[in-house]
C-alpha cells in the first residue's frame, strides 16, 4: 500500500479570496514504511506575501520570486502522488487549496475521500486532548526541535511519524507485512510461513547492577519463591 505524507504552506486560509500555495512537501510510505523518497517544491504564488503568512513559514516574495508557478510543476506533483493516499493534517484544508490550484490550470482534481485526515484520526483517539502537531509530538517524545517555522517537508516528515504513531505504532504490521515474508528456500510457493531464528541475538536489555539487583531480590524472598522453580 502505498501513501504520501503531504503538507503544504500557503499565503493564508481561502484560495477563493486569491491566496495561493507557495510550498509543498511530500514523504512516501510502502506499507506504513519510509522509502525515502520525497516531494519537495517551492511555488511562486504570483502575489505579494501577507505578514501573517510570513511569520508562519517565512517565504517572502522576493525567496519565491524565480520559482516556478503551479502551472509548471502541477503533471510532475500529480505524477508523484498517482493513487496513493494521502495523508494530511487537516486535510480539508490543503486538499482545498490542491484542487483550487489544480482547476484554475484545468487538470484533474484529487478525490476528498483520496485522504486521510490525521487531525481526525487524532481527535477521535484522544478526544478532548490537544490534536495540533506540536502537541502529538509531545504526545508521542518525536523530536521537532527543528521546527521553528512551518516548511512543508519538515512537517511531512515529522506528520510521517505521527501518524505511523497513531495508527498504532512505528511498526504496525511487526513485521509481518506481504513484502516482508520469508518464503523458507525450496519449498514450494505459498508453503506454510514459519518464523526463522535471529542471525545475531539481540544484545541483552539489563545492565549489570541491574541483574544483580534483580538476583538480589530473588534471593531475599526464600527458597520457596516461584521465581527459583523456573
Amino acid at each position: 500500500m502505498r501513501e504520501i505524507v503531504l503538507d503544504t504552506e500557503t499565503t493564508g486560509f481561502d484560495p477563493e479570496t486569491g491566496d495561493r500555495i507557495v510550498e509543498i512537501g511530500g514523504v512516501e510510505l510502502l506499507n506504513h514504511v519510509p522509502t525515502g523518497n520525497t516531494y519537495h517544491q517551492y511555488i511562486n504564488p504570483e502575489r505579494d506575501m501577507p505578514q501573517d503568512a510570513f511569520e508562519v513559514h517565512g517565504l517572502s516574495e522576493d525567496f519565491l520570486r524565480d520559482k516556478p508557478v503551479f502551472a509548471q510543476i502541477s503533471k510532475e506533483f500529480l505524477e508523484f502522488v498517482g493513487e496513493a493516499k494521502l495523508v494530511i493534517h487537516n486535510a480539508s484544508f490543503d486538499m482545498k487549496f490542491l484542487n483550487a490550484e489544480l482547476g484554475w490550470v484545468g487538470l484533474p482534481l484529487l478525490p476528498m475521500d483520496q485522504a486521510i485526515d490525521t487531525l481526525m484520526i487524532a481527535r477521535k483517539k484522544y478526544p478532548g486532548s490537544p490534536a495540533s502537531l506540536d502537541a502529538l509530538c509531545r504526545r508521542f517524545n518525536i523530536d521537532n526541535s527543528a521546527r521553528t517555522l512551518h516548511g512543508a517537508l519538515l512537517d511531512s516528515e515529522i506528520l510521517a511519524e505521527v501518524y505511523l504513531e497513531l495508527i498504532g505504532g512505528r511498526q504496525p504490521d511487526f513485521g509481518l507485512s506481504e513484502a516482508s515474508v520469508h518464503v523458507v528456500a525450496g519449498g514450494p510457493a505459498g508453503s506454510d510461513w514459519r518464523p526463522q531464528p535471529r542471525p545475531v541475538p539481540l544484545p541483552p536489555r539489563l545492565t549489570e547492577n541491574e541483574a544483580a539487583a534483580h538476583a538480589a531480590f530473588v534471593e531475599a524472598l526464600g527458597d520457596g519463591a516461584l521465581w527459583k522453580k523456573f
